[in-house]
């Protein structure tokens, strides 16, 4: 498709009930630094530039049931995050504010919740 235009995938978006809690999660789990900074909207960047998220804060945010049932709601994306160590990186995300979630679908994945419930992936 040559007249197809230009399009880059700058980031992906999380919605929570305060982006500035939920940016600053990812920044102790991920090390990445704001590039933009408003109260209801931050934008992380990794230092490499390959990488970036953005939080908004959303009033209405109903927080994903992992794994969800039948009327629940849920998640509509999930970030996964590649890792040297599983263990050493799952003790790290509790630390910096994640819980591990009840359901493990696999060995070599670890299912973690960010504090706005947004499930993200570990592995190996």
């Amino acid at each position: 498709m040559a007249d197809r235009p230009r399009l880059t995938l700058a980031a992906t978006v999380l919605d929570s009930p305060d982006a500035q809690e939920l940016a600053a999660f990812y920044e102790r789990l991920l090390g990445w630094a704001r590039h933009e900074d408003e109260p209801d909207w931050v934008v992380l960047r990794a230092s490499d530039g390959h990488g970036a998220l953005s939080f908004q804060t959303e009033p209405a945010y109903v927080r994903p049931v992992w794994p969800a049932g039948p009327g629940e709601p849920q998640m509509m994306a999930h970030l996964d995050i590649s890792v040297d160590d599983l263990e050493s990186a799952s003790a790290h995300a509790v630390a910096a504010g994640a819980t591990v979630a009840d359901f493990q679908p696999q060995a070599d994945v670890r299912v973690h919740l960010d504090p706005a419930g947004h499930p993200f992936c570990l592995f190996t």
